[in-house]
């Protein structure tokens, strides 16, 4: 017995409808269904990061959570925090501080230093790192991706700086 539906998905802030069961995993729907291939397919348990989107701004582990619970809310994929001709600040970071090797990982160290930096815009290394700690990275570029969460909140803050004095 099929239970596909017409599921209305909130995705990088356009409406998308797609055939599915609601129990589906939200990384399938997003990856198979909307051809967003940020987030990325891990462990399927929701312990390495790799799937994580933002779910009205809070990191979420999308191989876990089913499209039901995402019905309704925002989505937000690494595809919908910049594009190639206008990086957001921690996409730029990243790629200025050389903090990716293979790559996989980086999906999900993004996603959660974004969510970090809208919560906190200046984090010490000791947050950055327990904020970080769930996203697992078997190249060892820790050190690296450290340091581009910390650049990022400086691009952040000299970019609110410039609109601020657009501003006035």
């Amino acid at each position: 017995m099929s239970r596909v539906q017409t599921l209305t998905l909130n995705v990088n802030g356009a409406t998308h409808k797609v055939s599915a069961d609601a129990d589906a995993p939200l990384l399938y729907l997003l990856r198979n269904d909307l051809a967003l291939n940020g987030p990325k397919f891990g462990c399927g348990l929701g312990e390495c990061g790799a799937c994580t989107v933002l779910l009205d701004g809070m990191p979420t582990r999308s191989c876990v959570t089913t499209a039901k619970v995402a019905l309704g809310r925002e989505i937000t994929t690494l595809e919908g925090l910049g594009s190639r001709a206008a990086l957001h600040p921690v996409q730029q970071a990243f790629i200025e501080e050389q903090a990716a090797q293979c790559g996989y990982c980086l999906n999900g160290m993004i996603m959660t230093a974004k969510a970090l930096l809208d919560r906190d815009p200046h984090p010490g290394d000791e947050t950055i790192r327990r904020e970080l700690s769930r996203n697992l990275c078997r190249c060892g570029t820790h050190v690296e991706i450290v340091r581009a969460v910390q650049r990022a909140a400086q691009l952040l803050a000299e970019q609110a700086s410039r609109e601020r004095g657009a501003r006035v």
